[in-house]
């Protein structure tokens, strides 16, 4: 592989001889010059080389490999023309979002998203009208290869995204199959965090001479943001969070939690609250999406609470305060999410929420940026009611200024006659009015609990019988039941490869698996409880290694035949595998 240099000063947009129409589109989206990533990328890219680019997720990847495949795109043909292979479909919706933006201003262009969830029949109507550019997830396209949907005789692009991300899930086959399933002369970028000897082989089997890019990990963070953390329990959250906005002087802030459901419930709550709250995630629609930056930038809107793949990309000066609400499972995700703060040299506030069983991760961050997160104790009642009484007074004194006062006083001095009413009561009477019945100080902590032996229960007998799935917790709470998928140790199979196939068509995180055991002829696996219908019908058609899992509920073993067994160890192991990776999916 032959090795390029990166320019210290990149060049702007303009220099690296761009289509004119992406071009515009890139200045319409406020993009000025490029990253280190692009100013490196995109110049081999349109040479026509192929490319293999090192650079973690957050340094501006799919601008990278998607302007110049936009630049180069032949309208007149209508069979795909570039795919982009990515490993989940948040990170495949993201893709394709971000090819719409540059292409705004070239008519006609077609892009097309196929994942596991979505129906078949909109992916199918996309592809029978003509889809130029299609980014998937490789479960899904290798369904659309087999059904013969999908058309890549005719491909010219075809790019890897977070290729090592898709090989610890599992798709190396996928991958590989897809591959070759493409013509042998068509440009290939592949991008990865890591360079382990699966992706080398790949690039060796699959690429012609690539030019081979390195962006090194960023783990430091900016010298101007101030970090800190608080201990509390997972139950405490809220009200922590609640006293921290009260008494924190900030003028915007971005929440970050794990979960698309979590923006919604954490965002809605803290509406309840009084906040000034929204939520975005990967379901978000595009047109959504820039309302909500657009209120976070002039002010209308406060709080942001967002998900990891939603905050990608976002810059807006005037956010303060980076919360983590839920810790990050991996230092890189740390350091993305509290560059959102400090922005164009201002002062940045970074606060992280952490349980007492998750202090191995606050280690792990620190050790990895190198400097020590303080301790921050809560805010007290007192501290919040002192808040509260300053922040009234304030809005008197903002009060005294209104256009509308001589009409009020004139009203309360006629009720004050009327009545024989002290000024005092009147006006207290009308900042009682104001709260509409709610409590204005925060009531005292009550003592807490004495503690109560527990008297000993006998626990039932296990069961094994042909009712319903048989039902356990996951590590963070959450109940599990069992399901029997029909692949097994005679198809090959793997613990990865289970998570990555069923996370990806059925939308689910690693963290929601519990113990996994692979028999001969079928696996067990744990899966939550409240999976819905449609989840579990995408689940029985996924495949894994060309084999339909065909998912259904597990009953246990015939009545009197214990379930344990030598398989079982190997899906214990795998939990407390499961349990030191790093990162959930969303």
């Amino acid at each position: 592989m032959s090795d390029i240099e990166r320019d210290p000063e990149p060049p702007t947009f303009a220099d690296l001889d761009i289509d004119d129409r992406v071009l515009k589109a890139l200045s319409d989206v406020g993009y000025e010059s490029p990253s280190p990533i692009q100013a490196a990328t995109i110049p081999p890219l349109l040479a026509g080389n192929d490319v293999v680019g090192l650079a973690q997720t957050g340094t501006g990847k799919t601008a990278a490999f998607a302007v110049p495949i936009l630049s180069k795109i032949d309208l007149t043909q209508k069979s795909p023309q570039a795919l982009v292979l990515a490993p989940t479909r948040e990170l495949a919706l993201q893709v394709a979002e971000a090819f719409g933006k540059y292409s705004a201003h070239i008519p006609g262009l077609h892009v097309l998203p196929i994942y596991g969830g979505q129906s078949y029949g909109v992916q199918l109507s996309g592809l029978r009208r003509g889809a130029h550019v299609v980014v998937g997830t490789p479960g899904r396209v290798i369904d659309h290869l087999e059904k013969g949907t999908l058309d890549l005789s005719k491909l010219s692009y075809l790019v890897l995204d977070e290729a090592d991300e898709m090989l610890k899930m599992g798709f190396q086959e996928d991958v590989e199959r897809i591959l070759a399933d493409t013509p042998e002369y068509k440009q290939v970028a592949l991008f990865s965090a890591t360079m382990p000897g699966a992706i080398r082989k790949i690039s060796k089997q699959y690429m012609h001479d690539p030019v081979e890019i390195t962006m090194k990990s960023k783990t430091s963070t900016a010298s101007n943001i101030s970090q800190r953390y608080v201990q509390v329990a997972h139950q405490r959250k809220l009200d922590a969070l609640t006293r921290v906005l009260e008494v924190e002087d900030f003028e915007a802030m971005i929440i970050f939690v794990r979960t698309k459901q979590a923006t919604e419930d954490l965002a809605e709550r803290l509406r309840s609250r009084g906040f000034s709250a929204s939520a975005i995630n990967g379901d978000i629609v595009q047109a959504q999406r820039e309302r909500t930056i657009g209120q976070l930038k002039s002010g209308a809107l406060d709080i942001l609470v967002a998900t990891d793949v939603a905050a990608r990309g976002l810059d807006v000066d005037r956010i303060s305060h980076v919360v983590n609400y839920d810790i990050p499972h991996d230092t890189e995700s740390y350091v993305h999410r509290i560059g959102r703060t400090g922005r164009a040299g201002r002062a940045g506030e970074a606060l992280l929420f952490v349980a007492r069983r998750e202090r191995h991760l606050l280690k792990a961050i620190e050790k990895a940026t190198r400097q020590p997160l303080a301790e921050m104790q809560l805010p007290s009642v007192d501290d919040v009611n002192a808040q509260r009484v300053a922040k009234f007074g304030d809005s008197i004194t903002e009060s005294l200024t209104s256009d509308n006062l001589a009409l009020f006083r004139k009203m309360i001095e006629d009720y004050e006659q009327e009545h024989d009413v002290p000024l005092a009561d009147i006006a207290a009477a009308l900042a009682v009015q104001s709260r509409d019945g709610e409590a204005f100080l925060m009531a005292p902590e009550p003592p807490p609990a004495p503690r109560r032996e527990r008297e000993p229960r006998e626990r039932p007998a296990r069961r094994f019988d042909d009712g319903p799935p048989t039902r356990s917790r996951g590590p963070e709470g959450q109940e599990l039941a069992t399901y029997r998928i029909a692949v097994g140790k005679r198809h090959r199979v793997v613990p990865g490869a289970i998570v990555g196939a069923i996370a990806n068509e059925g939308g689910l995180r690693r963290s929601d698996f519990g113990h996994i055991s692979i028999r001969p002829d079928h696996s067990l696996v744990e899966l939550p409880a409240d999976l819905s219908s449609e989840t579990l019908e995408a689940l029985r058609r996924t495949r894994i290694s060309g084999v339909l899992i065909q998912l259904q509920p597990d009953s246990g073993p015939p009545s009197g035949r214990p379930r344990g067994g030598r398989d079982d160890r190997a899906g214990g192991k795998f939990q407390r595998d499961r349990d030191s990776r790093k990162r959930p999916r969303e």
